[in-house]
């Protein structure tokens, strides 16, 4: 359980900029109702809303607004919002992965093609950069949460597959179905993780630099701030020197 992945996930190579906690409270309120639409209030039996509630603790989400979420995901007016995954080519040819939830399709496929075109990228059709990426669980913890080794073998203990330390984090990966169990058993041990969630992930790293990575950030930080979008993924290869240059 060795190596540092080449994945980057925009929220947290944003980790040194504040982010709008409104913005992240109905993200998750979002993914809440759309988890108790199709499997029910009892987090007990809705993985998916195991996972949702246990994202809205981590960012101290109050709890009236949790209870909002499900009560508006379950009552006979709820939103019905749709799941879309859009993938497309940003600068430099790196792969990006944008999962939405939107009550207005052609509203977000609309702003998620001009912010592509805006970046000189383009949208493409399903599975043009999923295919060489998989779908696997992952539970992050601040590294104030354990040491290296103590979250090691807790993870292994879990039934995780890997667990690397990356953006200041502990980051726990394991396979789809393991996800609950592995949360699970962390949280007895170490409270309620960062996140604990579906991800992309892919060994196949595009390096850019120069005016192409600038770009290219400007281009995943414009399609996380849209109302509509979940997460976004990228597999962008970025020197340190590179990251340390963009963000002064």
């Amino acid at each position: 359980m060795a190596g540092h992945s080449k994945y980057a996930n925009i929220q947290h190579r944003k980790g040194g900029q504040d982010k709008k906690r409104a913005q992240v409270f109905t993200k998750i309120a979002r993914e809440i109702q759309a988890a108790v639409k199709l499997g029910g209030p009892d987090p007990n039996a809705n993985p998916r809303l195991y996972r949702a509630i246990a994202s809205g603790r981590a960012v101290n989400m109050p709890k009236d607004n949790i209870q909002r979420a499900v009560d508006k995901g379950g009552g006979a007016g709820a939103e019905n919002l749709d799941e879309i995954r859009y993938e497309g080519f940003g600068p430099g040819g790196v792969g990006v992965i944008v999962e939405c939830l939107t009550d207005n399709k052609n509203r977000t496929a609309g702003e998620v093609r001009a912010a592509f075109t805006k970046s000189g990228g383009n949208l493409g059709e399903t599975n043009s950069v999923s295919n060489s990426w998989r779908r696997i669980g992952e539970v992050r913890y601040p590294l104030a949460a354990a040491s290296e080794d103590a979250m090691l073998e807790a993870a292994i203990e879990a039934g995780a597959d890997d667990c690397v330390v990356e953006d200041e984090q502990h980051v726990v990966t394991c396979d789809m179905n393991a996800l609950i169990g592995v949360s699970q058993a962390l949280t007895k041990k170490f409270g309620d993780p960062a996140s604990a969630k579906f991800v992309w992930r892919t060994d196949l790293a595009i390096p850019v630099e120069g005016d192409q990575a600038e770009t290219l950030m400007k281009l995943l930080t414009q399609l996380d701030d849209l109302d509509d979008v979940q997460d976004v993924y990228s597999n962008e290869d970025i020197s340190e020197e590179e990251l340390a240059r963009l963000s002064a």
